[in-house]
């Protein structure tokens, strides 16, 4: 059983930083119960495409163009051809419907950027998540990789990771740190936690 790996596909809408975070610890080893099969964007000319494609990962980008419904389906249709057992949404700005996440229950995880239960749910991402947390003049911030089930931010949290928030932080810098010093570090791990979890179950 020592080598059998999950196939996971990692849902991009950008950059890819995240990504390019879990590509480095497959390639430095640190992921042995994972196969990155697949990457999956709704937007076509996202950077994180570039970054799957230079490290030998499938892609395929599904825009959202009829609906959630038709979009949705379009996925899960390359989900179960690819046969792929765990989902990872890194930086996929889209909030995935109760009949989507249904069919992977605990199979799917998501990174938001603070220490929830604070600045989550709908409505917070991206850089709104780090202004909440300024104007509210919080000293910790960080970040936290949980299941992802129905309810925006709801699942169960499988780690979490605090950063300092700095006098003069603005939501870029901020941003940044947590980043560096969270996401980068957790959403690996916490992903190959999961997939050991699965493949041993």
């Amino acid at each position: 059983m020592d080598n059998k790996k999950a196939k996971v596909a990692v849902f991009v809408s950008g950059g890819g930083t995240n990504l390019q975070a879990i590509i480095d610890a497959r390639d430095a080893g640190k992921l042995p119960h994972v196969e990155l099969a697949l990457v999956i964007s709704d937007v076509k000319d996202a950077y994180a495409l570039t970054r799957a494609e230079k490290a030998g990962i499938e892609t395929k980008v599904v825009e959202r163009n009829d609906g959630r419904e038709a979009f949705e389906k379009a996925i899960l249709d390359i989900l179960f051809e690819k046969e792929i057992d765990l989902i990872v949404l890194a930086g996929f700005m889209r909030i995935l419907s109760a009949d989507f996440t249904s069919h992977f229950p605990e199979r799917m995880i998501n990174v938001h950027p603070s220490l929830i239960p604070s600045f989550c749910g709908k409505g917070f991402y991206g850089l709104r998540v780090h202004e909440a947390a300024l104007s509210y003049g919080v000293k910790v911030s960080g970040a936290t990789v949980h299941f992802v089930n129905e309810i925006p931010d709801g699942g169960r949290i499988i780690m979490q990771k605090a950063v300092e928030v700095k006098d003069g932080d603005t939501p870029e810098i901020l941003q940044r740190r947590i980043m560096e010093e969270a996401e980068w570090k957790i959403l690996p791990a916490s992903l190959e936690k999961v997939a050991k979890e699965y493949v041993e179950k």
